[in-house]
């Protein structure tokens, strides 16, 4: 039996971890983490027979004690990184949004145990530190966001031989308008996107593209492919979830089914392919499948973030910050959709020459990150 420690439960990959568990024999939680929803933490807790949370709000943290009597409760600050010491698990799955998931990250890696990522920030502010300490202490870490587990997917066993990578975008929401056509769309425009179902951050991620350049600079990381060997393709069908090209020419493409269940049960058996539970991908009745170049003058966060990822040191982590800062204001209706890539570029432009070239640890990301999320705050209001 393969015991997950589960980080994020309450949350979109959460959730959908959890029914992958559920309909997968040998696969058990071990553990379950979450932010703020307590209510949702105590009922998966009690429907899979948890013994072992944590839940950031330490406020909440009392309620969950009494409802789980009998139950080790970790709460507020650390409570993660103590839940990851403290159980005995196989394997991590975290699924905590934003640069917050760092943490859990470094802590799945100090303890020795394999790691479910997607946690995209994680890679984005820590790429070569993340992808050095796995290296040194022989720890896999298998991705969970769709586009990088089908480029894990199509490279098995053939790695020396990949030459390109091209990651695969919906489109989101507003795939095809014009910049001036975003002038006014709203919160709920944004968060309507027609292929996936997601948390309201990454919904707004992928409306903006910033979503696919924060996923670029993953890829740079989890793969060790320079940027410019990956391209991205706007593919509004979503049935494609990326492809690599090999040095004979040959292209290698994953698809199915817009669902994270798959890459989940992936990442969680590997290197076993086991069933999953889901509708079936069916060519015939699904028709067309159309590429794009992506719109950079309607989406410029995609260029952004990439352009940060080839700076690398302490660009991709001020543009990670802002952005979060941004789509937050955004989410609260204290900014307008044009103004979150407005809102990166002056954080950047603010930050310019205090961003050191290279990274030497936890501690330098935090107070750039720090330095960010105060900059770009200033410009939201």
């Amino acid at each position: 039996m393969k015991k997950v420690l589960l980080l994020g439960s309450t949350g979109s990959i959460g959730k959908q971890a959890l029914e992958v568990i559920s309909e997968t024999q040998g696969l058990e939680v071990a553990g379950l983490a979450a932010g703020t929803s307590h209510k949702q933490l105590v009922e998966q807790a009690r429907a899979f027979g948890v013994n072992d949370v944590a839940i950031l709000d330490e406020n909440a943290g009392s309620t969950v004690i009494d409802e789980l009597p009998g139950a080790s409760v970790l709460s507020g600050p650390g409570c993660i990184r103590g839940l990851i010491e403290s159980v005995e698990c196989d394997i991590v799955l975290n699924a905590v949004v934003g640069a917050a998931g760092l943490e859990a990250t470094m802590a799945t890696l100090d303890r020795g145990l394999d790691l479910a990522l997607a946690n995209k920030e994680s890679l984005v502010v820590a790429g070569e530190l993340i992808m050095e300490t796995a290296r040194q202490r022989g720890i896999r870490i298998l991705p969970v966001d769709s586009e990088h587990s089908a480029i894990f997917q199509c490279i098995q066993g053939q790695e020396e031989g990949l030459e390109r990578i091209f990651l695969t975008a919906s489109g989101g929401p507003f795939f095809g308008r014009s910049r001036d056509q975003l002038e006014k769309v709203t919160r709920d425009d944004a968060l309507n996107h027609p292929r996936w179902k997601m948390g309201s951050k990454i919904s707004i991620d992928s409306a903006t593209l910033m979503n696919k350049g924060l996923e670029v600079i993953e890829a740079h990381h989890l793969f060790g492919v320079g940027y410019n060997e990956i391209d991205v393709l706007v593919h509004p069908q979503s049935v494609v979830h990326s492809l690599a090209r090999f040095r004979d020419g040959s292209v290698l493409a994953q698809m199915g089914l817009p669902s994270m269940k798959l890459p989940i049960a992936y990442a969680l058996n590997y290197p076993d392919r086991l069933p999953v539970v889901m509708p079936q991908l069916d060519l015939i009745e699904q028709g067309e499948l159309t590429f794009f170049k992506p719109d950079l003058n309607a989406f410029p966060c995609l260029e952004i973030a990439i352009e940060a990822g080839r700076s690398g040191g302490g660009a991709p982590i001020a543009v990670n910050a802002a952005n979060e800062i941004a789509v937050a204001a955004f989410l609260e209706g204290r900014i307008r959709f044009l103004d979150i890539p407005a809102v990166i570029e002056k954080t950047l432009a603010a930050m310019d020459g205090e961003l050191a070239s290279a990274i030497s640890g936890l501690e330098d990301i935090t107070e750039i990150d720090t330095a960010a999320r105060r900059q770009a705050e200033a410009f939201t209001t």
